[in-house]
């Protein structure tokens, strides 16, 4: 139910339903997923969830997760010029700030 309502799982490698049970049971592989970037937290899922379970939380803290593992979801080095020249500034700055403290 939770993964019918989700319009961004064609783009997922794991849809909202197997996160979920990823994360009862403890898969670290998790973290490698993409599910936690894709989400949008528009909580359609959460509203079809019949658990109530609030998925946009959960994606949220396993993307804060990733984030203080230091794990970088893209790296600058595996980008074409064309795609560094589409990147806001922000995300730029951010990703120096990251890696200099």
């Amino acid at each position: 139910m939770c993964s019918a309502g989700c319009p961004l799982t064609d783009q997922m490698d794991r849809l909202p339903s197997q996160v979920i049970r990823d994360l009862q049971q403890d898969d670290i592989t998790l973290l490698e997923s993409n599910a936690m970037w894709v989400c949008a937290s528009c909580l359609a899922c959460e509203v079809r969830c019949p658990k109530g379970v609030d998925l946009a939380k959960l994606m949220e803290a396993l993307r804060q997760l990733h984030l203080r593992k230091e794990l970088d979801h893209v790296s600058i080095d595996e980008m074409s010029p064309q795609e560094i020249a589409k990147l806001p500034q922000i995300a730029l700055v951010a990703s120096f700030r990251k890696k200099t403290g």
